[in-house]
């Protein structure tokens, strides 16, 4: 147990030089998958972009999970049209059209099938990057479709809240916590980024988008238009700022002084939005400090190129 120690914590540490990553994201929930979807594209001197998965979502902007999903593969295709990157549109993949049926039972997606597959040709010792930042099901599926992944991937995922937070009942992982508690307690290398309480933080304003964005190029003028429109969908006026949540999981492969993480027990997410502690259960890395100024330093320079 000890030996096995060790080899997960040295997967749980910010690697060096650069490594090869996939995307699960659900891109037309809000506006801040699409920040991240380009922040990576524009990492790859450190981030060899392999595969996009679309992942489900249920709020204001879709129907229901699967519709949320097929909105979200076409943004993706969007987003490569902005920035001329139509060779990438080959990576893209559909996911699930639902949430977990339960913790046992996969949903099969060529999302899903292609992460059980793809991780195969990793190790160990050079594992693949799978950055999460919607709800998991894609990749709680690809573990319950191949559970060997677990010690040949090192997930970072945007989810949950902190765990000092007085509950646990954020977006991506209520929307399947079948999927999550998968994903805590699976004994893959895990990288959380909190929502509430920790990359709440990472917020930028109408002005400093205009300042640091606008007229840019035809990615910049789209992401700042979108950012400014979904404020207004959602009733902020006045002195109005945005979470661009979503940019952190890219961030914390890109640079260790952009945030500061700490070594715990992966806690266990609740169905009823609260976690449960327990001492015995495997490290995670947990993400408690983010600098969100040298992080939106790094984004806007990269996207305005």
């Amino acid at each position: 147990m000890k030996h096995m120690d060790e080899k997960l914590i040295r997967r749980l540490r910010r690697p060096e030089g650069k490594v090869d990553v996939v995307l699960d994201t659900d891109t037309y929930n809000e506006i801040d998958d699409q920040f991240a979807l380009s922040y990576l594209v524009k990492s790859d001197d450190k981030l060899n972009l392999k595969a996009v998965y679309a992942a489900p979502f249920h709020n204001h902007h879709s129907s229901g999970p699967a519709d949320g999903m097929e909105k979200s593969y076409q943004e993706i295709m969007n987003l490569f049209d902005l920035m001329d990157r139509q060779d990438l549109k080959a990576l893209v993949y559909r996911g699930s059209e639902r949430y977990l049926p339960s913790e046992t039972e996969p949903v099969i997606s060529p999302a899903a099938e292609d992460l059980a597959k793809r991780a195969m040709e990793y190790t160990e010792e050079d594992p693949l990057y799978v950055l999460a930042i919607g709800a998991i099901t894609n990749v709680a599926s690809a573990i319950l479709i191949n559970p060997q992944i677990v010690d040949r991937i090192v997930i970072v995922w945007l989810g949950g809240n902190a765990h000092n937070w007085p509950n646990n009942k954020e977006f991506n992982l209520y929307q399947d916590v079948a999927a999550a508690r998968i994903i805590f307690g699976c004994g893959a290398a895990f990288v959380q980024l909190p929502c509430s309480g920790v990359v709440s933080n990472c917020a930028t304003s109408g002005p400093e988008l205009d300042y640091w964005l606008r007229g840019k190029n035809k990615l910049c003028d789209y992401l700042v238009a979108h950012t400014v429109d979904e404020a207004a969908i959602c009733g902020q006026t006045g002195c109005w700022t945005r979470v661009i949540w979503d940019i952190t999981p890219v961030a914390w492969l890109l640079d260790e002084s952009f945030m500061e993480g700490k070594l715990v027990h992966a806690p266990i997410p609740e169905y009823d939005h609260h976690y449960a502690q327990d001492e015995t259960r495997h490290f995670m890395n947990y993400i408690y400090h983010v600098d969100r100024d040298k992080i939106f330093t790094d984004l806007f320079a990269k996207l305005a190129k």
